[in-house]
């Protein structure tokens, strides 16, 4: 039977229609991802290869859009020891304030002193910033975790000895990341005069910056600050279920989430309108916000979970723009709101944000400060998978309203380095 030459012509057409078809699904659905906007440059940053002048650019290794993942391995900061043979001498006393981000650097602090002098450290209690606000230790946290994880490093007691008196003890100021020599001079003179001393950690400024300076008291810093706190059982539980809504509500992002730490009263306080001398903003509001998520690729089913307590006018649109926008009151469960929300300066809501933005699958601090500083270095020890880092532009057209985002402040949105971790961060200044 002959060929017929137009059924020949015809098949190779249509073998050559389904090839074209395919390299057109692949160059939208896969290669755009890689792909770099028009006018992009590659610029340094942190160390890393990061982008410029395109509304974004993901790393060739992204294959999720901006949610971005990494096998990184963190390294113990401790390997166990044990004691020097010498029972400690006196003690040191401390009480936890202003909230759980500054919790884990009293505590590294507390614990470096007590170990360098040869003291035994006592458990603190927490207090709030009201008058007569104060808890026990275990009504937030674990004691048991925190005693055990510090066995070898200091003696822990639950409270002082009979025989031993508060009054009898001196007040001594100590800096936030206190060095040995600050120790040796300032401190271990008074301890051998007065064996119990109490101790008053305060933060001359919040830097974010790396210190090229090393101690040997560093092991022991990481330790106390990383591996000491743990929820006691109850908190956790409430905890673990509004991440578990929130991962459930996050069903069309693959159960991630985005936290936000955006807090109408703070914001309204350090009014987020002008910018600092270096062309840097201390906050920024709920729209800037919206609009640099969606610039970067978050699309409108990104499930945000937000630090303020009672959702505030100022956020509506934060939910115009990302509907599944949450505040605590919305996602813990009913029988548990009479406890933990009771007001908005109630400790427990503080320990809850903390947490919860430790978590997150990424953590967005709309306001400068401890909490963003201390936040961003835990993201690294509990989730182990950020992303690279990238650096956007708002120099295309945007279908969103316009916002007050200057070409280069939209440049130093970034993801910043944090220890091993990535977290989305505006370029604050640093103090």
């Amino acid at each position: 039977m002959g060929v017929d030459l137009r059924q020949v012509v015809a098949g190779v057409l249509t073998l050559t229609m389904f090839v074209m078809l395919g390299n057109m699904i692949k160059r939208d659905h896969f290669d755009s991802v890689e792909g770099k906007f028009p006018g992009a440059r590659d610029v340094e940053f942190d160390s890393e290869k990061v982008s410029e002048q395109g509304v974004v650019s993901f790393s060739k290794r992204s294959t999720n859009g901006p949610w971005i993942e990494s096998g990184q391995e963190l390294k113990p900061c401790w390997k166990e020891s044990t004691f020097d043979g010498v029972e400690p001498k006196g003690f040191v006393t401390f009480s936890l304030t202003n909230g759980p981000e500054y919790h884990v650097s009293q505590i590294a602090d507390a614990v470096v002193v007590a170990r360098y002098i040869g003291a035994t450290l006592v458990l603190p209690d927490i207090r709030g910033n009201k008058p007569g606000d104060e808890r026990k230790f275990e009504e937030i946290y674990d004691v048991d975790k925190f005693v055990k994880s510090l066995y070898g490093v200091v003696k822990v007691v639950k409270g002082l000895p009979d025989d031993v008196s508060i009054r009898d003890f001196t007040a001594v100021k100590v800096p936030n990341r206190v060095s040995d020599d600050h120790i040796a001079e300032q401190i271990k003179p008074i301890f051998k005069t007065n064996s119990n001393i109490r101790l008053a950690t305060f933060f001359p400024s919040v830097n974010m910056r790396k210190t090229t300076k090393t101690s040997a008291s560093d092991s022991v810093a990481c330790l106390a600050m990383f591996g000491t706190l743990e929820l006691q059982p109850e908190v956790d539980e409430v905890v673990e279920s509004m991440i578990e809504r929130l991962r459930t509500l996050s069903r069309k992002s693959n159960r991630r989430f985005i936290a936000v730490d955006l807090r109408a009263e703070i914001l309204g306080k350090k009014g987020c309108h002008g910018s600092s001398s270096s062309g840097t903003k201390s906050c920024f509001s709920a729209q800037e916000i919206a609009i640099f998520l969606r610039k970067i690729g978050y699309d409108k089913d990104t499930t945000i979970y937000l630090t303020q307590p009672r959702w505030d006018e100022s956020l509506d649109v934060l939910k115009d723009i990302f509907p599944k926008t949450y505040t605590k009151e919305s996602i813990m469960p009913a029988d548990k709101k009479a406890k933990f929300l009771k007001s908005e300066d109630s400790e427990f809501e503080k320990v809850i944000d903390f947490y919860i933005c430790s978590q997150s699958d990424v953590f967005v601090p709309a306001i400068s400060g401890l909490f963003y500083a201390n936040v961003a270095v835990i993201h690294a020890q509990e989730t182990l998978k950020r992303a690279y880092v990238e650096v956007f532009s708002n120099s295309s057209p945007s279908p969103l309203p316009q916002t007050s985002f200057s070409s280069e402040q939209m440049n130093r949105f970034s993801r910043r380095t944090c220890i091993q971790d990535r977290v989305l961060a505006p370029d604050f200044p640093k103090d």
